[in-house]
Parts: structure tokens; C-alpha cells; sequence
């Protein structure tokens, strides 16, 4: 049902997360106290699950987990990858991340996972994602949380731009009660990042990390690009209005600087020496900023 309505109702890709092991299934038990010589789980519950869960549901991305134990060897995880990429009904649009074996993680896979709440801050040479938490303590819903414990939209704008620029994907996770509900701190978290690329999507899908990931001169902005423009993404308003940038190389005559969501150009002038740019941030009532939290600067004919 959640696959139709999903694919009905909505463009996103539906994608399903799938755990290798079972931590108190007698079949793996077995298999575990054997040293993994044996593989009755394998042949008994593992495989017919994943054969069935991609015929029946085609999922565009299967998140694999509960690799940790065993190696590659046991899961059989090269059989299925090769089934599942060249003879699965999903062959031609999977994608799969690195959890396929205690040897595999940031080494084998189309998407890179690392490990929980990977980001290191720098342009990777394969894709990657930052799989983390609104809780800071959890996957799950906890009933003893306090507020201090949740990320705010600011962290996890933070969080994400960071990402982004240096070529990976952010999931955010929330961790729904017993009975499927997502509390309204979590529902508050997803509507305000919701809010928030209405307005700066533009900087982050279907984005590329640029030749520069943040900038220097000034903390709290990272840069994306696409095409032929790029996109500073600005955390903190400067408390002087302007904002100093050393790692656009503009041009006076041709380089324009506009405010994602808010439809003027913005002014601009070359730094000390012709280098770099200085910013002057738009003086405009608060009420009118496209965003409360973080800006997206939209630089074009910047190298």
C-alpha cells in the first residue's frame, strides 16, 4: 500500500531499507554460533526475502543494513547484486549503498554510507550519503527525549548544505512511535526543511559540488553549482550587511548576484586588490526574506 500511494500520489522514488540480519532469528543464531560456516538463515529467510521484496515491490533504492557480523561471503551478497543489476525487474534504475558485508562499507556500492552519520566535510571522489538523525540519540522514537536532544532547522540546514557541496546526499531520519505516528517535533522539522527548498531547491537538486566547497574569507557558506551558475549558501546573515567572499573569481562587467526567492539583483563590488567580492546583502523588511534560517546567493558568470 505504501508503494502505491506513494508512486500515485507523489514524484519521489520510493526506496525500501532492508536488514541483513535478525538479531534473535534461531536460523542466524545458528549460523553465528557456527562461525558462519554454515548458511541455513542465508538459504531459508534471507534470500527468498530479497528476491520477493524487489519482485513485489521494485524499489528504486535498496538501503541495506546489518552487515556488520559477517562478511560478504555469507550474505551472499554478489549473487544477488548480480541478479538484482542485471536480471531484477529494477535492473536498469537501482541503486544500492555499501552495507553488503563487514569488508565492504566506503569500498564497494553505488552510493557510500561509511558509517552513521558520516560527513567529512570535504569533496568525496565516489558518491556518498550522510544517513543521520533529527534525534541526536536515536533512530527510533524515544519517549524520554527532551527538546535539547533534537537537531534544530538551522543544524540540519547546516547539515545538508554542507553535505550537498561536497557531493553527497543527506537522509534524515525521524523515528515514528509504535502505532506509525511522526510526533510534531519531527512533523515541525520536515515542513520547515520543506519550507526551506521550496524557496533554495534550486541550490541543492540536481546540483554538482563546485571547484570550491566552502568558502574561507567568511564562516558558515558553502558553495554548489550547476550549469553554468553558482550558489553560496549563506548560514549566518552578516551582522555588517555585508558579506565577503575570496573564492569567486567575477568579472565587473558580466557577473550578476541575485537572492533565491526574492526577484532583484543585488549589488556587488571587487575586494581589496580586484580579488574576491564583497556583498551588499538586500535591506529588506524581514517579513519580505524568502528565508529565516539560512540564504542562498545565486551567483552567475563566476569562475
Amino acid at each position: 500500500d505504501l508503494a502505491k500511494s506513494i508512486r500515485a500520489r507523489t514524484n519521489i522514488t520510493f526506496g525500501l531499507y532492508h536488514s541483513l540480519y535478525e538479531w534473535f532469528n534461531p536460523l542466524y543464531l545458528k549460523d553465528k554460533a557456527n562461525g558462519f560456516k554454515t548458511r541455513v538463515y542465508i538459504a531459508n529467510i534471507l534470500m527468498p526475502e530479497l528476491y520477493d521484496m524487489v519482485n513485489r515491490f521494485k524499489p528504486e533504492y535498496i538501503w541495506s543494513d546489518g552487515d556488520w557480523e559477517a562478511k560478504d561471503t555469507y550474505w551472499g551478497s554478489t549473487e544477488f547484486l548480480a541478479w538484482l543489476y542485471n536480471d531484477s525487474p529494477v535492473k536498469d534504475t537501482v541503486v544500492v549503498n555499501d552495507r553488503w558485508g563487514d569488508n565492504c562499507r566506503c569500498r564497494h556500492g553505488g552510493s557510500y554510507t561509511c558509517a552513521d552519520r558520516y560527513d567529512p566535510g570535504i569533496l568525496q571522489k565516489h558518491k556518498w550519503e550522510n544517513a543521520m538523525t533529527v534525534d541526536k540519540k536515536s533512530w527510533g522514537f524515544r519517549r524520554e527525549a527532551k527538546l535539547e536532544d533534537f537537531l534544530t532547522i538551522h543544524e540540519l540546514i547546516s547539515e545538508l548544505a554542507e553535505t550537498v557541496s561536497c557531493g553527497g546526499n543527506l537522509l534524515m531520519n525521524v523515528g515514528p512511535t509504535h502505532d506509525g505516528r511522526i510526533v510534531p517535533i519531527f512533523q515541525e522539522r520536515l515542513t520547515q526543511m520543506g519550507d526551506w527548498l521550496k524557496v533554495n531547491g534550486e541550490a541543492i537538486y540536481a546540483s554538482k559540488p563546485w571547484r570550491v566547497q566552502n568558502e574561507t574569507k567568511t564562516e558558515g557558506i558553502w558553495y554548489t553549482s550547476k550549469d553554468d551558475v553558482v550558489y553560496a549558501i549563506v548560514l549566518q546573515w552578516p551582522r555588517s550587511n555585508t558579506l565577503e567572499l575570496m573564492a569567486p573569481v567575477a568579472d565587473p562587467d558580466h557577473t550578476k548576484v541575485a537572492m533565491l526567492g526574492l526577484n532583484m539583483d543585488i549589488e556587488w563590488k571587487q575586494g581589496t586588490g580586484g580579488k574576491g567580492m564583497v556583498i551588499q546583502m538586500p535591506q529588506v523588511p524581514v517579513t519580505k526574506l524568502p528565508s529565516d534560517w539560512a540564504w542562498v546567493l545565486k551567483l552567475a558568470n563566476v569562475e
